[in-house]
């Protein structure tokens, strides 16, 4: 019984580490607390990320931008903006990033743009995405 549960133990530590190294990418978040275009993303973008296929393959991180060098990633230039997005690949380097945020219709054809070259990555089509708030009939007429 005590040599299946040592097996047992080391096949879920083997299984750990393996979920653990499948982390392929991370989305970092440069951002500030005074930063009206961050506030607009997290509302907008940010309760529906972790869900999503990209948010499944490159979970999201925030940064101060005053703080840029905690973010541990190799970056090819310093940020000067807020938001700005960047891309890091499971060693910690750039691999892309958006700088500003447009809004939801453009974030997610952007950062699919810059997923698609993680090496090994096949990328599928991005799902359509209903990005706007619906407040009252589709077609404008009375309820």
């Amino acid at each position: 019984m005590r040599k299946a549960l040592e097996i047992l133990l080391v096949l879920a530590g083997l299984l750990a580490l393996s979920l653990a190294s499948a982390q392929a990418a991370e989305l970092v978040m440069f951002d500030d607390p005074t930063c009206v275009w961050c506030r607009k993303w997290l509302r907008e973008v940010g309760p529906g990320y972790p869900h999503s296929d990209e948010g499944q393959l490159a979970p999201l991180r925030r940064i101060d931008i005053k703080n840029q060098t905690a973010s541990g990633v190799a970056l090819k230039t310093s940020v000067t903006a807020t938001p700005t997005f960047v891309v890091a690949d499971d060693e910690g380097r750039e691999i892309g990033r958006i700088a500003g945020y447009p809004g939801a219709d453009f974030f997610y054809p952007a950062l699919d743009e810059i997923l698609a070259k993680l090496p090994g990555k096949a990328r599928g089509k991005p799902a359509l995405r209903e990005t706007h708030l619906i407040t009252g009939p589709r077609d404008g007429g009375a309820e």
